[in-house]
């Protein structure tokens, strides 16, 4: 399998280095020794965190997650990435199991199980979990909206016992949930019975990562990913592909690949404005406890 070298914005790397590096400098010795010691970034979710691309598969070393590690590592050279992520994987399965195979039966017994073990040294969990459990409810252009209240309902019940366990197992962890992208914009393109579909999908959208805030608040941080794809800008703006179309068309098109192959997840250009994203959370968390 191809392996893509991590990325980050070339911008963001010299943030991190104003933010981070003085910090190192300025340090307690007991604060430099952790910088030198070995710690952990656990990453956990679904198809993003595992870096899915449909043209090559997981990279889990790669998409947002090998981005996220290389930037901890400008600070902590010696930070080991354990990426968990599962391709499918729905909050529900993530808890219970049936996804992908753990030896623990779930991603959250595997991940649990780590940090019992190295939970005092994980310094960075990132977790993108839930699109799954609603996406699914997207069927030949239209949108089961009983199918996506239930979905909504097992985030709203299940997300926040993850997260709790999370920080109970990391209480010095700094953890990120990252909301989500809306894939489903691209179907604007293919006229006005996708724009009414596009214009649903922004609002169940809103509603997701409402809950996704919900969930974190008190154990972590969110990284608002649906943010950076400008997924309410409506903007018109001229692409020299597609046309004029709103901006969060625009965007979807050229950071996923729905538009070109109608595949919901990022190409190498969202990977790495997911991975800014986070990381961008983790700067400021950083340079507000300095």
């Amino acid at each position: 399998m191809h392996r893509r070298r991590p990325f980050v914005l070339p911008a963001l790397l010299g943030l991190l280095l104003s933010v981070l590096a003085p910090a190192a400098a300025s340090a307690d010795p007991s604060e430099r020794a952790q910088q030198r010691a070995t710690g952990y970034y656990l990453a956990l979710g679904d198809s993003l965190a595992a870096g899915y691309q449909p043209t090559t598969g997981d990279d889990k070393d790669g998409g947002y997650v090998g981005g996220v590690a290389a930037a901890v590592r400008l600070s902590s050279p010696k930070t080991r990435l354990v990426n968990l992520a599962c391709s499918g994987e729905t909050v529900v399965t993530m808890v219970d199991g049936g996804g992908c195979d753990y030896a623990k039966g779930s991603q959250l017994a595997a991940a649990q199980q780590f940090l019992h073990a190295h939970g005092r040294f994980t310094r960075v969990i990132t977790l993108d979990i839930g699109a799954n459990d609603v996406q699914r409810c997207v069927r030949s252009g239209g949108i089961d909206l009983v199918c996506v209240q239930g979905g909504l309902r097992d985030v709203a019940t299940t997300l926040p016992g993850v997260v709790a366990a999370l920080r109970a197992g990391a209480p010095n962890a700094r953890i990120v949930v990252l909301n989500y992208f809306n894939p489903f914009l691209a179907a604007y393109l293919t006229g006005p019975a996708g724009q009414a579909l596009a214009a649903q999908s922004t609002e169940l959208q809103r509603q997701l990562n409402s809950i996704i805030a919900g969930a974190a608040a008190g154990n972590a941080r969110v990284a608002d990913v649906a943010g950076a794809f400008r997924s309410t800008d409506t903007t018109p703006v001229t692409d020299p592909v597609i046309g004029t179309v709103p901006t969060n068309v625009a965007t979807i098109c050229a950071l996923t690949w729905m538009c070109v192959r109608q595949d919901i997840h990022a190409n190498d250009a969202g990977y790495a404005v997911m991975a800014s994203t986070v990381v961008g959370v983790l700067v400021r968390e950083r340079a507000t406890a300095a």
